[in-house]
Order: structure tokens, then C-alpha cells, then sequence
């Protein structure tokens, strides 16, 4: 498969002259950077917000008995205060 991508033009000297010493194309060369770099990868676990939960999530959510429009109208009418 053809691809185009762009590289570092001292890496890409590098990597010719790489090439030509080792008499191989230089996408052979690519392809064994590419494999080598692939393989050592260790594997990369998801990251999880961890759990800052607060309370008994079994109590009764206090908040439950205002509209959005309510909790709104209590966060602005005293910003700043806890």
C-alpha cells in the first residue's frame, strides 16, 4: 500500500544512508521501524476517573426535590457563599 508521509529530513538522510549501508530499499527500512516500534509498545490501560463519590448512595438525594430552574436561582442568588 502507497502512503505519503512527511519525516524530518535528517531522519530521512539518516535512514537512506541507513539503507544504502545495509542494501536494502528504504522501505524495508520503514516497514522494520514501524514493526519494531509496534511491537515494544506496552499496552496502554484506559484511564478511570477514579470514584470521589460522597455520601450513602442509598440516602435520598437532596437535591431532588428542585428544578433546574430553582438550584440555578440558589447558585446565583449568593455566589460565592457556601
Amino acid at each position: 500500500m502507497k502512503t505519503t508521509v512527511d519525516i524530518h529530513d535528517e531522519l530521512l538522510v539518516r535512514a537512506k544512508r541507513h539503507a544504502r549501508s545495509t542494501g536494502r530499499p528504504l522501505r524495508a527500512v520503514v516497514e522494520e521501524g514501524l514493526r519494531a516500534v509496534l511491537s515494544a509498545q506496552a499496552p496502554v490501560d484506559p484511564y478511570r476517573l477514579p470514584d470521589l463519590s460522597v455520601g450513602d448512595p442509598t440516602d435520598e438525594d437532596p437535591l431532588e426535590a428542585y428544578s433546574w430552574q430553582d438550584l440555578s436561582e440558589m447558585i446565583h442568588e449568593h455566589p460565592g457563599e457556601p
